[in-house]
């Protein structure tokens, strides 16, 4: 197996060397000496160990050999480390990582890589490490961090032989955080990989199909199922699940005909689901369920009490037994289930309310008022209002009552205090026992679900499936203990949790249980519910994350150092069980849904594959399911959401066999460190590239990267723009000498010294000339390729991942966060055509231009695009349609109305002009109506105004208006809008849709929306959501009219901090609706520029500008994008490239076929334009030339295909990166002429030899080296008659 990064066998042999070193001078006949020597056989069998083989080299059941090897290798590589004081190779702690991590030793295998991260600048390049990092933190549910290290991993090394297992669990991390597209895309990259992963493809489908319902697609979810069901050899385990989530969707959803129909189908899945597996106890609650639904009482029962003996009844199951029993008018019986219910899960809104109910109907209502309040205090309660006003109804109802009379009431049932502390008839369970042992985490009642993810000690090829459900709400917090006998249960201070909106605390003898599968350092660190931020010696403490990764900043004297960091917080208990029986969750933030990995003692043919799911109220679907057999071979983690800044952990988690070890290995602080240091700064991350005046963020290391520094070379050159925490107070720093007994930490942070960029900045510093002709391009990377197929970037000078810009520092004053908008006054065509005008819109210092009375100095006919003249054009052309709801400019609510939120959802469909138009009209109408209504329902001034303040705050509260938000219309097409398109010509060069001082006129062909003219619809309250433009282009937008459109406007700067508030509410940047909150970017420091748009006025979003806009009247808006030709937007469009790929996101701007076109075209005068130019088609050159021999050495013919003139650039069909000049087609796409074009990567991910694939190639490399060398430095003066001319 070839090696990612770094080489194993070169740390061996690194390992050999040091060894030979400590043992000059010593006795050779020692035999503790000699136990710790590793053989020449047993180096060459470590070669080949590291993070790639996790979960396939089967420790646990043949591997004794190689487990005790891997223990002789650490034994060996940390008497060294301690031997040698601190003038250690990086590459052993990396290997020494690679060796805990195939043990399943997490905490040292983190430590390991983390002192490796302190000593290995580049450790962006080795693959092999951030792989084995992300699985570390992806183990802890660190799932903000996981994402990030495996992403590092597919954007250095596109074809790492673990790439498949990367996009599965990216898929099931993003599937918990809600982002649904990314998580699609990750499983279906994972399901056309041909490579060896932890789950199958029926497995991967499986998950799919699961997605599509959780996203409420139930449709398309129940055709995905029926699909996987006829797949041939399905495993029964798949086949039970597939057919349990059948089941529940037809019980839940409207899938066919009426109540009964759908009922009959749900009872036979369901009974086929049992079939395949009878010990699912989730299948038989399902099932009694629908029993219950249809009245069959006796059959429901006897399901229910089937899931119990299965050892898997929940609080749901238990909740639905009292509905049965109140059903049957047996009250004392449904008081003994609900009780259950809610001892299992504290916080199940759904029983507490049904037991409330129970109280009321046998009128108890002080007992009942207790109820409906735990069941308001519950997380998941959808009705808190309705329940608030039958506690306030009863309340009223006790205080009418005579007191005499409440005390010599008769009680029919005991009070909630005495019923907590019965005993459980035997009559409800019969395996009483069973569920003693079992001491299973409660299922929290909630509509959706979310799959739990069982990992095994054995082989992840040959385990078998099993796929667990685990709910949203159980991410919220953590959960206790499921309690299934009453017996045990702490009555202590029952009446004060109840008061107090507590649950009831663990048992002693499971805190006993946990304490057992911890040693008492790792005790002593997890139940550290606070550390001081003060402490210098703790500086280098390990953190984790709880599933919600917290953003912290650190502060020291005289600067500012940004660190996101990762905290285990343990206000709860303990936070790891090693060896339990007792499943746990995770938390994560806003509720929602989480994958909890746990080992199991017992057969996986006695598990669920699926759901534990909803009950009562809104059933929906059986949203979860989870897959036994990752190979994490994850323990039980229970953590807690980091709620403050003050968690950490003890650094005695370490490695607490061996302090002296432990303290080399984490580094010791730096006595010089202040006293305001935080000690939370030491997670491992990749650096942030931070952007100074002096240093440039590093573009990535694809072929269109324009630059390329070494992080030791940008710590050099920039001025403390890149500080390691190993030498806090100085811009050097010593990683493998005298300073690392003095070493700060382990982590680099970047400090941002200042809050703008320069002109400067724009060429990064280079390590690569450009000056090389095309002659000695192609004799330095010839014969590259003669070993065979690899990745591209082998070949290329690498750059460190993308990282998004930190928050500039110094922070800007709270009296600069609203800036005046830059605004431009027009009087005539002479001040629109001024030179000046052009270049203060570029201006990088402006972020958007507001140029007023545009139309009317140019006399642009703007009627043109009124609503009328569009319906006369072109009424049948398409409209795409976004419901909203109306909300104020400078709020977004949830759509109760109870809460501000930044996730801005609307709904999709298409209308007609003509039907939009109507819309329109009548919205306007309507409002014309109710201004009269309150004309005429108000006689003076002051009264009017006091009902408009009253509107108002009812209106941020809801319920709102539902409006739509006619947007996305095509005016591209030239014969349709002919007239409209010409009356654009009229404007200034720099801003029409076409010119040749425009980057997206050099495309070559039609890009929606950006080269072309959209038009936008709107009534007031339409929203254009927050958004930086594709690749970071310009865009214009006009406002036709006649209302005016409000702006909120952030500098490209910050939208580093915009994306971070993003991930924190579980949003993606680029793809997700969002509408910031305004109080948080305040918070934050973040400056927003607020203006109006009214009609005639154009606003200039410069390149990289965050921005979102809604309608404050009825108007209509045009908008496109365009390029200047600066340094700035060149740079800023490479880098959002390379980000987008960085998030496997799609750039609708092909930036390596338009720097090819651009040198063809244009002759540029900006040497720093240039010189990024040059870099890209240097790299592109030097990676076609590589492929192409490297695909002839081994026997693959490149076909010539040529290019047509109109011809789009080309995207991989699977992973939408841009394909430029060698396109991979499939055989049998090539043979119909479809081209379905893929790129080497995924080519080589389907077909290994690419056996199914021919090499197409559009480009003569005699032409590419043609244009390259052509592509000289212009003059100035050519450069002013090019942009005059245009």
């Amino acid at each position: 197996m070839n090696s990612c990064g770094v080489s194993l066998t070169t740390a061996v042999l690194a390992f050999g060397d040091e060894a030979k070193k400590m043992a000059a001078g010593k006795a050779s006949g020692d035999s503790q000496e000699e136990s710790f020597t590793l053989t020449l056989e047993e180096r060459q069998a470590l070669g080949g160990m590291d993070s790639r083989l996790f979960g396939f080299v089967r420790l646990h059941e043949d591997g004794a050999r190689s487990k005790t090897l891997l223990g002789k290798a650490i034994r060996c590589y940390e008497s060294l480390i301690l031997k040698a004081e601190g003038k250690v190779d990086s590459n052993l702690f990396c290997q020494l990582g690679h060796f805990n991590l195939l043990l399943e030793d997490y905490s040292k295998a983190l430590s390991a890589y983390q002192r490796y991260y302190s000593l290995q600048d580049d450790y962006w390049k080795n693959a092999a490490f951030l792989y084995g990092l992300g699985l570390v933190y992806f183990y802890y549910n660190a799932f903000h961090w996981a994402i990030k290290a495996f992403q590092d991993v597919l954007y250095i090394d596109p074809s790492f032989c673990r790439a498949k297992e990367i996009h599965l669990r990216l898929g099931l991390m993003f599937k918990v955080n809600t982002d649904y597209r990314s998580s699609l895309k990750h499983f279906q990259l994972a399901l056309i990989d041909c490579n060896p992963c932890t789950l199958s493809s029926a497995e991967i489908q499986f998950h799919i199909a699961h997605l599509h319902e959780t996203q409420r697609k139930y449709h398309s979810a129940k055709e995905a199922y029926e699909q996987l069901l006829q797949t041939e050899n399905l495993p029964a385990q798949v086949k039970a699940t597939v057919l349990q989530q059948l089941g529940w969707m037809h019980h839940n959803m409207d899938l066919v005909g009426d109540k009964a129909t759908k009922e009959s189908y749900a009872i036979q899945y369901l009974q086929k689901s049992l079939e395949a597996d009878p010990n699912s106890g989730q299948s038989w609650y399902f099932l009694g369920r629908c029993y219950s639904s249809i009245g069959k009482v006796q059959d429901a029962f006897i399901s229910y009490r089937q899931s119990i003996d299965k050892s898997e009844a929940s609080a749901d199951t238990w909740c639905s037994i009292g509905v049965l029993y109140q059903q049957q008018n047996q009250p004392m019986d449904a008081l003994q289930a609900y009780i259950c219910a809610v001892q299992l899960d504290h916080g199940h809104a759904a029983a507490w309310m049904d037991l409330g109910t129970l109280y009321e109907s046998c009128n108890q209502p002080q007992d009942a008022i207790k109820c409906y309040l735990n069941a308001t205090r519950s997380k998941h309660c959808s009705n808190t209002s309705t329940l608030a006003a039958r506690i306030k109804f009863l309340q009223a109802q006790l205080c009418n009552l005579p007191q005499s009379s409440l005390q010599n009431k008769t009680k029919l049932l005991p009070s909630i205090e005495e019923a907590w502390s019965l005993p459980i008839p035997a009559e409800l369970t019969s395996r009483q026992g069973a569920m003693n042992t079992a001491q299973q985490a409660y299922k929290p009642h909630d509509p959706n679900t979310e799959p739990v993810l069982n990992h095994s000690q054995t082989p992840i090829l040959q385990q078998p499936l099993s796929l667990h459900m685990i709910t949203p709400s159980q991410v919220e917090g953590l959960s206790c203990p499921a309690k299934k006998t009453r017996t045990s249960s702490q009555t202590k201070n029952v009446s004060d949790n109840w008061n107090s909106g507590q649950s009831v605390s663990h048992h002693p003898e499971l805190q006993q249980l946990y304490s057992l599968c911890l040693t008492p350092q790792k005790l002593q660190g997890l139940h550290k519910s606070q550390s001081s931020c003060l402490s210098g010696t703790t500086e280098e403490q390990l953190l984790f994350s709880t599933g919600c990764a917290q953003y912290h900043q650190a502060t020291s004297t005289g600067f500012k150092k940004q660190n996101e960091h990762l905290t285990l917080c343990s206000n709860s208990g303990p936070q790891k069980v090693a060896d339990s029986h007792l499943p746990s969750h995770i938390a994560t933030s806003n509720g929602q849904q989480g994958i909890i990995f746990t080992k199991e003692s017992k057969p996986s043919k006695h598990r669920s594959l699926v759901p534990e799911t909803s009950r009562h109220t809104g059933d929906t679907s059986n949203g979860s399911a989870d897959v036994n057999g990752l190979s994490n071979h994850v323990h039980h983690t229970i953590a807690d959401v980091v709620s403050g800044p003050n968690h950490g952990v003890s650094p005695n988690l370490l490695i607490s066999d061996n302090p002296q070890l432990s303290a080399l290995l984490i580094g010791k602080a730096s006595d010089s460190m202040g006293t305001g240091t935080c000690d939370k700064v030491n997670n491992i991350r990749p650096t942030v590239h931070t952007k100074t005046d002096n240093s440039v963020v590093s573009l990535p290391s694809s072929a269109i990267s324009t630059a390329t520094s070494s992080p030791k070379s940008t710590e050099q050159t920039s001025t403390n723009s890149v500080t390691s925490l190993n030498s806090s107070h100085s811009g050097l720093h010593t990683v493998n000498g005298e300073g690392l007994e003095n070493s700060q930490s382990s982590t680099k942070i970047d400090l941002p010294l200042v809050s703008h960029r320069s002109a400067c900045q724009i060429i990064p510093s280079m390590s690569v000339s450009i000056c090389p002709s095309s002659a000695e391009v192609l004799k330095a990377c010839r014969n590259l390729g003669k070993n065979g197929l690899f990745n591209s970037c082998i070949s290329l000078d690498k750059c460190p991942p993308p990282r998004p810009p930190t928050s500039p520092y110094p922070p800007l004053p709270k009296d600069k966060l609203n800036p005046p908008t830059p605004s431009i006054y027009l009087e005539n065509k002479r001040d629109a055509f001024f030179p000046p005008l052009h270049q203060f819109c570029t201006n990088p210092k402006n972020p958007v231009t507001v140029i007023r009375g545009l139309a009317g100095a140019l006399k642009l006919d703007l009627g043109l695009f009124s609503t009328k003249t569009l319906v006369e054009a072109n009424n049948e052309h398409m409209v795409e349609v976004r419901t909203q709801l109306l909300q104020p400019s400078d709020e977004n609510w949830d759509p109760t109305g109870t809460k501000k939120i930044w996730r801005c959802e609307s709904n999709r469909s298409h209308t007609t002009i003509a039907k939009y138009a109507q819309y329109q009209a009548s919205s306007f109408q309507e409002s014309l109506r109710e201004e009269n209504e309150k004309r005429t329902q108000h006689k003076d001034h002051s009264d009017n105004e006091s009902t408009t303040s009253e509107n108002s705050g009812r209106r941020k509260k809801g319920p709102f208006k539902t409006i739509k938000f006619g947007t996305n219309i095509d005016l591209s097409d030239n014969k349709k809008w002919k007239l409209q398109l010409h009356e654009l010509t009229k404007l200034p060069a720099f801003v029409r849709v076409v010119s040749a001082g425009n980057l997206l006129s050099h495309v070559g062909h039609t890009i929606l929306g950006m080269n072309t003219v959209q038009l936008y619809m709107k009534v007031p309250g339409s929203r254009t959501p927050g958004h930086q433009e594709n690749n970071n282009f310009c865009s214009v937008n006009i406002n036709i009219g006649p209302g005016d459109c409000e702006w909120f406007v952030v500098p490209e700067d910050y939208w580093g901090v915009l994306n971070d508030f993003c991930e924190k509410n579980n949003l993606n940047f680029l793809m997700s609706s969002w509408w910031p909150n305004l109080e948080d970017l305040y918070e934050a420091n973040v400056p927003v520029y607020r203006f109006i748009q009214r009609p005639g006025d154009l606003v200039w979003i410069n390149a990289g500008t965050v921005h979102w806009v809604q309608a404050v009247g009825w108007c209509n808006n045009i908008a496109w994008n365009v390029g200047p030709l600066t340094a700035c937007q060149y740079k800023l469009a490479v880098e959002r490239y390379e980000w987008n790929k960085f998030q496997s996101v799609k750039s609708l701007v092909p930036m390596v076929h338009l720097s090819w076109n651009m040198a063809r075209n244009i002759k540029v005068s900006d040497p720093k334009l240039f010189e990024m130019i040059k870099y890209c088609l240097l790299k592109i050159l030097k990676q076609c030339q590589t492929l192409r021999e490297a695909l002839i050495a081994a026997g693959k013919d490149v076909i010539w295909h040529g290019r047509t003139n109109d011809e789009p650039a080309h995207y991989c069909s699977i992973c939408e990166v841009e394909v430029f000049n060698l396109l991979f087609v499939t055989i049998e796409s090539n043979t119909q002429k479809t081209y379905i074009v893929h790129c080497q990567d995924c080519a080589r991910k389907t077909s290994r030899s690419l056996e199914n694939f021919v090499v197409l190639e559009q480009y003569k490399m005699e032409d590419l080296i043609q244009v390259y060398d052509q592509f000289k430095l212009g003059s100035d003066r050519y450069a002013l008659s090019l942009s005059s001319s245009s």
